[in-house]
């Protein structure tokens, strides 16, 4: 076996950690997949055959990849959808293996997520390279550039914000259901009454770009905007799931036009995306419900 053999085979071994690891920074599957490729192409070069913790260099090397990402992300006037707003879940036909599919959804909860989109790159970092993987300070602080004791404040801030933020989504999909059941009956109905008792007060509606370009607004905050939004509206959204969690789709002449995905915590809605790209909607696995 080839030295560039074995390190293929070391690689493809943390392939599944290094992707958990993107993901959680990351918030976007793509930049996930990227961000492993670009830590594969440094392996390669750097013939790091000799390196005793494999494992640990390349979650090094992810994090400072992922790093760079969010920072570049967070300097663009203005980021796109993909960069503003986590993705929802891994699609199946993009060829994730269905272990890595449950591992994802069980360690990784949507509004965990959005949480984290709020704060700063080097506090994310050191947040989930911390509290989540357990890494200590002194491996931190040279990937974020700070000191151990820096870190520590990064990740002491970050942690604060996402207890704060009310960030464990509900896992009964039955509830989950019921929530968006409700949602759509009173925004067929016009119960702005109803709307609001669904919505966190702090609910944030987001458009992607294709929807924007259909009429939606780009971004909602606020319950009363929201249910305001919806109220006497999504007459003719469906019932669906979306990638096996309970949503709303719009289907004109046979195809889906425009999907609502929901974030939902504590038995209420904290986050919508209205989802319209064709490219995007092609990736994922819909399946309208019966309404009876």
């Amino acid at each position: 076996m080839t030295e560039n053999d074995w390190l293929a085979e070391q690689f493809e071994e943390n392939r599944t950690h290094l992707r958990t690891v993107a993901y959680r920074m990351l918030g976007s599957s793509s930049d996930a997949d990227d961000a492993v490729q670009e830590a594969w192409l440094r392996l390669s070069r750097s013939g790091a055959s000799d390196v005793k913790n494999l494992g640990g260099w390349l979650t090094t090397i992810v994090a400072r990849v992922c790093l760079d990402m969010l920072r570049s992300r967070k300097s663009r006037r203005e980021e796109s959808f993909d960069a503003q707003v986590p993705e929802p879940a891994m699609s199946r036909e993009n060829g994730t293996d269905p272990e890595h599919q449950a591992l994802l959804a069980d360690s990784v909860g949507l509004a965990l997520l959005v949480v984290l989109e709020t704060l700063g790159p080097a506090e994310r970092v050191a947040f989930v390279l911390h509290d989540l993987f357990g890494m200590p300070f002194e491996e931190i602080a040279p990937i974020v550039g700070r000191s151990p004791a820096a870190a520590r404040q990064l990740a002491s801030r970050a942690r604060r914000r996402v207890q704060g933020g009310g960030s464990v989504p509900d896992a009964d999909l039955t509830r989950r259901r019921e929530v968006v059941d409700a949602f759509l009956a009173a925004s067929r109905g016009g119960d702005f009454g109803a709307l609001l008792a669904l919505l966190d007060p702090d609910v944030v509606l987001r458009a992607d770009t294709a929807a924007v370009q259909m009429g939606a607004a780009r971004e909602v905050r606020g319950a009363d905007q929201v249910a305001e939004t919806f109220s006497g509206r999504a007459r003719a959204a469906q019932p669906a799931l979306v990638n096996g969690a309970p949503g709303l789709v719009w289907v004109q002449h046979g195809r889906p036009r425009t999907v609502f995905d929901f974030t939902i915590a504590g038995g209420k809605i904290v986050a919508i995306k209205l989802l319209a790209d064709p490219d995007r909607l092609r990736q994922l696995d819909l399946a309208i419900r019966d309404e009876r």
